[in-house]
């Protein structure tokens, strides 16, 4: 199984780049009919487009950063979610108990793939390679 990270998630919404393209025709190569995420990937991106809608200065902007919102959670029903449950929490204390260092929810979202024993895939390979046993790729490039 492959998990994708926020950053991942963030690049397939943006249809049409370089990146786009390499992501999606490796997904679409890959043995999972469809993307797997994690519910941490979904609360740090509602948060950032109730951000967005609440910073708007207009209408016109409001209805924008509201289609977008509605973009992702019609994404989000369509793919598979992974829970922050017991086992994932288990992960994350043990994480935090050997000091790894990187923020919270990356540290939730390693967690989580730890405990999925999955593969997750991010751009964010310096923060994500500090943590032991995690197999992390960017099928960006």
């Amino acid at each position: 199984m492959v998990i994708l990270d926020t950053d991942h998630i963030s690049l397939l919404e943006r249809i049409g780049s370089p990146e786009w393209t390499r992501l999606r025709d490796r997904l679409e190569t890959a043995a999972e009919t469809l993307p797997t995420v994690t519910i941490v990937s979904y609360e740090e991106q509602v948060r950032g487009w109730l951000t967005c809608i609440s910073a708007a200065k207009s209408l016109v902007d409001q209805v924008k950063a509201y289609q977008r919102l509605l973009n992702q959670l019609r994404n989000y029903c369509a793919w598979k979610v992974l829970p922050f449950d017991e086992l994932a929490a288990t992960q994350f204390r043990a994480l935090r108990n050997q000091k790894v260092r990187i923020g919270t929810m990356d540290l939730k979202i390693a967690a989580i793939a730890l405990a999925a024993g999955a593969t997750l895939l991010s751009r964010n390979l310096s923060d994500f390679g500090r943590v032991p046993g995690l197999v992390v790729e960017d099928w960006t490039k």
